[in-house]
């Protein structure tokens, strides 16, 4: 839930329409808060209520999947010649990608580790400052936070894996 309301916000403010995927009705509304225009809930046909609401439903261009164990849901969910990001293994392993499959339906899969991308001293100075400005004319909007002295870090894991934790956990030494 935490990068995705980032995503949320930047795409947002690239003037995309966007739907989010979570798993409570709690976090849907936290989405819808944070801009997103539909939230689906999982457990339900997702891939198809995306493609539903998707202009002239036929999926939409780009999904952004940090779970990574839904992936092939992801590809399902984007049109013929639309994208796939995979960001993160929340959920576990993504399946593999038959190659053929991309060039069958014309679909791009991409991704990347940010420490490929934020490879210099002034590169991490520029992208920080870039994030702190838009913090600062609040285009950009921390969800959020949730602290726990270090000695209760195991507190703090068990909230993390509970899946009911919205916005960043921090520990507090």
């Amino acid at each position: 839930m935490r990068m995705g309301l980032l995503d949320i916000q930047l795409c947002k403010s690239k003037g995309a329409r966007v739907v989010g995927l979570t798993s409570t009705d709690t976090k849907k509304q936290v989405a819808l808060d944070a801009g997103a225009d539909e939230v689906i809930l999982y457990g339900t046909e997702w891939v198809d209520e995306v493609r539903q609401w998707s202009f002239e439903k036929e999926g939409v261009h780009v999904a952004y999947d940090s779970v990574g164990s839904t992936l092939m849901d992801s590809f399902a969910a984007v049109r013929t010649k639309g994208t796939v990001v995979f960001y993160g293994m929340a959920g576990g392993d993504p399946a593999l990608v038959d190659p053929r499959m991309l060039m069958d339906s014309s679909k791009t899969l991409t991704g990347g580790d940010l420490w490929n991308h934020v490879t210099s001293v002034e590169n991490r100075i520029q992208r920080a400052h870039d994030l702190f400005e838009a913090l600062r004319a609040g285009s950009l909007k921390l969800d959020t936070v949730t602290t726990f002295p270090l000695q209760d870090g195991a507190d703090a894991h068990r909230l993390l894996e509970s899946r009911k934790s919205i916005g960043k956990i921090l520990l507090i030494p």
